[in-house]
């Protein structure tokens, strides 16, 4: 493969729109990631995520907007890109009647690679497949497949790794697994797009972003991000939270509930309305109620909230 341009940001877009027939998929997205970043994509279903991850790459092309990927220009320079990027679906799509090593083997002659055998001992090495190489991919479980999918994505050595809710009904010490292997991969140089609905991968990355219905919501660190709604949270603890929350309905200072395991969180954007609203709900009962520290999942649960909003008003 021959050398490719070395910026400081693997991917740096502005203004980028998409639209299929008369839905407006993708609204006026700029971004930077830079490399060796894991950069994390949030968002409802149906919001846009997978169009922006793929407008970004030049797997597709925008209809307005510019900007490069690995260095080259996502408009003109598309080939170059798709030749150093590895995608990985969120769907298992390989050849179930074919054992590990022979899938990994057909995926590298679509690559053409001339060290066919020795990239595929590398990648079953390197993803601790070796064991298992001659097992059919069908009679895999989800965690394996996982592993092959992220072998295959590898074989070619890719700078940028694109991942589509790539953990989604994976057990949770596969889960963790997978992210080891991504933060030893961004340690290597190599910057990962990933999209999840899992806040305890989310927290993994880098940088995140909130997209829903194409507008890009929010963006930066998970402090970053918190800090930006300027929420305060409050939970909750007593028997009966349902009656508690729908005492709550419609009071000042009050944005959303949630239950987390026993405990109920209660949001807002105005602390000090929401402080005398709990201590006005809660005087006199026996439900305590206690200053949190608001969480990624708060900020999740508001921004969906708006987000709906959003695309109620769009056109």
């Amino acid at each position: 493969m021959s050398a490719s341009p070395d910026p400081v940001y693997s991917i740096d877009v502005r203004g980028l729109n998409k639209s299929f027939w008369t839905k407006h998929v993708v609204s006026d997205v700029s971004l930077r990631v830079a490399r060796g970043e894991i950069f994390g994509f949030l968002g409802p279903n149906g919001s846009g995520k997978t169009t922006t991850i793929r407008l970004m790459c030049g797997l597709l092309t925008p209809d307005s907007g510019s900007g490069t990927c690995l260095g080259f220009d996502i408009r003109r320079q598309q080939d170059e890109i798709k030749r150093r990027v590895g995608y990985m679906t969120q769907r298992f799509s390989f050849w179930e009647d074919l054992s590990i090593r022979e899938n990994l083997d057909f995926v590298a002659r679509l690559y053409e690679m001339p060290a066919r055998r020795q990239a595929v001992d590398q990648a079953l090495e390197g993803l601790g497949l070796v064991s298992r190489a001659a097992q059919l991919a069908g009679s895999l479980s989800g965690g394996w497949k996982q592993r092959l999918a992220l072998a295959a994505c590898m074989l070619h050595d890719p700078e940028l790794l694109l991942l589509d809710e790539p953990t989604a009904g994976v057990d949770p010490k596969a889960r963790r697994d997978f992210w080891d292997e991504l933060h030893q991969l961004a340690a290597r140089g190599v910057s990962v797009l990933v999209s999840t609905h899992y806040m305890d991968e989310a927290e993994r990355c880098h940088k995140l972003a909130y997209i829903a219905y194409g507008r890009l919501m929010a963006q930066g660190t998970t402090a970053e991000i918190i800090a930006q709604q300027g929420l305060t949270t409050w939970t909750v603890v007593g028997d009966d939270l349902t009656a508690f929350v729908h005492s709550l309905q419609g009071q000042p200072g009050v944005d959303q509930t949630a239950v987390f395991g026993s405990a109920l969180h209660v949001t807002g954007k105005d602390g000090a309305a929401l402080d005398a609203t709990l201590r006005r709900a809660s005087a006199g009962t026996r439900y305590r109620i206690a200053r949190a520290e608001v969480g990624l999942e708060d900020v999740f649960i508001h921004l969906m909230a708006r987000s709906e909003d959003n695309f109620g008003a769009r056109p």
